[in-house]
């Protein structure tokens, strides 16, 4: 029986391996040379596959796209609930990563880098989060709140930046500290401590928001 791989299983071998070489090392700092390498194939036989470095950077990328739906799935299921809704958007948005931690790494370099396109693609996935976010502070916060518009631009922006924290200390460097919390813990507590500190305070989130992998 020949060893030999079909067109689309060399494709996603090649993909796979330079997924884990741009999480490790950035877009830049990986040559095409060096994902030919990673596979055993020649630069010609990966250019047959992608077109360019960025071509297959961006098909990476678009392997991770796959997750708005599930977003919809979960703000339908809690229906009214904006706690319940964002303890579950959390939830399979901590899965994604846990599951495939590149997704962070990558997302990481692309900071560091300043790659535009790169950018807005992690922007976008932050999105669902900052709307539903902005859409409940508008409907549950006082209107007499002060500066009420900067506090509710402020709060996504605030909880996007707990949620990696928490996943780049459970994912990418876990801490003796921490050892004793899942990353699931961590998760109901941030978002309880989030909602308490906009001023909707609810003691213990559903158990129903917790949502598989």
């Amino acid at each position: 029986m020949s060893n030999r791989l079909s067109g689309p299983e060399r494709k996603e071998t090649i993909l796979s391996a330079a997924q884990g070489l741009f999480a490790s090392k950035g877009f830049h700092g990986v040559s095409v040379d060096e994902i030919a390498r990673a596979v055993n194939v020649s630069p010609a036989i990966l250019y047959r596959h992608f077109a360019s470095k960025q071509t297959l950077y961006n098909a990476a990328l678009e392997k991770f796209s796959n997750q708005r739906q599930s977003y919809v799935d979960t703000i339908v299921k809690h229906g009214t609930s904006f706690e319940d809704a964002l303890a579950g958007m959390t939830q399979v948005y901590i899965n994604n990563i846990a599951e495939n931690p590149d997704i962070l790494r990558i997302e990481l370099h692309s900071l560091l880098e300043g790659n535009i396109a790169t950018l807005a693609f992690f922007q976008n996935r932050w999105k669902s989060f900052t709307d539903y976010i902005e859409f409940g502070l508008n409907e549950h916060l006082p209107y007499d709140v002060p500066d009420r518009e900067k506090t509710i631009l402020s709060a996504g922006l605030m909880f996007q930046g707990m949620v990696r924290e928490v996943l780049i200390q459970k994912c990418l460097q876990p801490q003796d500290r921490l050892v004793d919390l899942s990353l699931h813990e961590l998760s109901n507590e941030l978002v309880t401590l989030f909602l308490r500190s906009i001023g909707i305070s609810k003691p213990q989130l559903s158990r129903k928001a917790t949502i598989s992998s």
